[in-house]
């Protein structure tokens, strides 16, 4: 029997039935639930995250959730941090840690031995780099990372002006690229680990994603993204999120709301085809696929039983 801590992922493209899964879950193993996503941590971004309710909460405890305010950045060294003591905080209340969620870098950094200490950055050459940005704007340097960087590129909104800046930082400090560096990286595992996916049809889930813009629509998500602008947020990390940028450009003048609308739903759908191919490349994942919602019962009690198994856990009755 293995003496590291005991830890459920639960991952899954956006819209594909987590929420409802990770609660029944937790209810039957005594969990405790971490969000394994990059954007609910920002407070008064609620409608365009899809962020759990108190109501849908159904009492379990939720952690990493509205620890941020939309102007502060966040990056994936301060997430693995705070994961790691968070697993540690519920492991030692005799509670199962379950990280829940659909950023699969994310994921990745806390339940592999990932160092990103050991990335070396160079100050001189982050302000030269944000000063180009300042200059010439970052554009500029985002076309050169894709010239650099491909892979890393592809990662990061072209607006993200930090973490472009952090790549092309650490191409010059080093000669090696941010994408070298993430595949040299030991695939050690933590934890002791299952790793729990949820799929779909691709187009049911296409559907559910459009059907849920309209939902976020009708719960005042332009209101949402109304009150960020007017308060005078631009260019901050926490805007480039789905559902933010789209409607920012409405807002801006740029597009009709019925475009915005329509580029939501594609972007999300873009989203969530990124997030399928990204977790099938990168983890060893228990798939289960929930189109069929009468055989809900079904697969919960099949995911049970593995979690039950590979675990060494009691489930509540």
């Amino acid at each position: 029997m293995s003496n590291k801590e005991k830890l459920l992922v639960l991952i899954g493209p956006t819209s594909v039935g987590k929420t409802k899964m990770s609660i029944d879950l937790a209810k039957k193993f005594n969990g405790e639930i971490i969000s394994g996503d990059s954007m609910q941590i920002y407070r008064g971004m609620d409608i365009g995250t899809a962020k759990i309710t108190e109501e849908e909460m159904g009492g379990i405890p939720h952690h990493l959730i509205d620890i941020k305010n939309p102007d502060e950045s966040f990056s994936v060294a301060e997430f693995q941090q705070l994961v790691r003591k968070k697993i540690t905080e519920i492991t030692n209340r005799k509670r199962l840690p379950m990280i829940v969620g659909g950023t699969g870098l994310y994921i990745q950094s806390v339940i592999y031995d990932y160092q990103f200490s050991e990335v070396p950055g160079d100050e001189k050459i982050r302000q030269q780099l944000t000063e180009s940005a300042e200059k010439e704007g970052i554009e500029k340097l985002y076309g050169q990372l894709q010239v650099i960087d491909p892979k890393a590129a592809a990662k990061i909104h072209p607006n993200n002006e930090r973490r472009v800046i952090r790549a092309l930082e650490v191409y010059v400090t080093t000669g090696k690229t941010m994408t070298e560096y993430e595949e040299s990286q030991k695939k050690e595992l933590l934890y002791d680990v299952v790793l729990i996916g949820l799929t779909m049809d691709r187009e049911l889930l296409y559907q559910r994603i459009n059907d849920r813009v309209d939902i976020m629509m009708q719960r005042g998500l332009l209101n949402e993204v109304r009150t960020l602008h007017a308060s005078g947020l631009q260019n901050v990390q926490s805007l480039q999120a789905i559902g933010y940028k789209e409607l920012l450009e409405y807002l801006d003048g740029h597009v009709s709301l019925e475009e915005a609308i329509a580029n939501l739903k594609q972007n999300t759908r873009r989203f969530a085809k990124r997030q399928f191919t990204w977790f099938k490349n990168k983890m060893d994942i228990m798939w289960f696929d929930l189109t069929d919602e009468r055989q809900y019962e079904k697969i919960f009690e099949e995911i049970s039983y593995v979690i039950a198994g590979k675990l060494e856990i009691k489930a509540n009755t």
